[in-house]
């Protein structure tokens, strides 16, 4: 699962997810990428998830790289607790995503089989994506 290895703080307020993505809205290493389209909180099995999908899809050949990491602690309090008494233990990691912003690069396969990996990755996700492609 992915998580980071420490953090600054524990627990995090949950935050509004404003804007379009500034940092990694370009295709940087691959040919190929899957862009968000909508705000939203992906989880680190929602990641891995996708990471797993696509590989499979590609039979291990090229290369993938994840643009997003989840770096925020999601906290929940136990089921059946009254309210009150402090905010919950963070139960999962999660990473806030703003339209356009390039979730996975790939490379090393051909532009049919991109586009199917990155579809079958999609399905994965919480949100509305994108297949694009690097214009040279």
């Amino acid at each position: 699962m992915l998580q980071p290895v420490r953090t600054k703080y524990r627990k995090a307020h949950k935050g509004r997810i404003h804007g379009k993505a500034v940092r990694a809205a370009k295709i940087n290493y691959g040919s190929f990428a899957l862009k968000a389209m909508a705000p939203e909180r992906i989880i680190g099995k929602q990641i891995e998830a996708a990471r797993v999908a696509l590989t499979r899809h590609m039979k291990r050949q090229g290369r993938v790289w994840t643009r997003i990491f989840p770096n925020i602690p999601v906290s929940k309090k136990p089921v059946e607790v009254r309210m009150g008494k402090g905010k919950g233990a963070p139960e999962y990691w999660a990473c806030r995503v703003k339209p356009g912003r390039i979730l996975f690069e790939i490379d090393g396969v051909s532009e049919a089989i991109a586009k199917e990996a990155l579809y079958k990755a999609s399905a994965k996700l919480p949100i509305k994506t994108k297949f694009i492609k690097r214009f040279v």
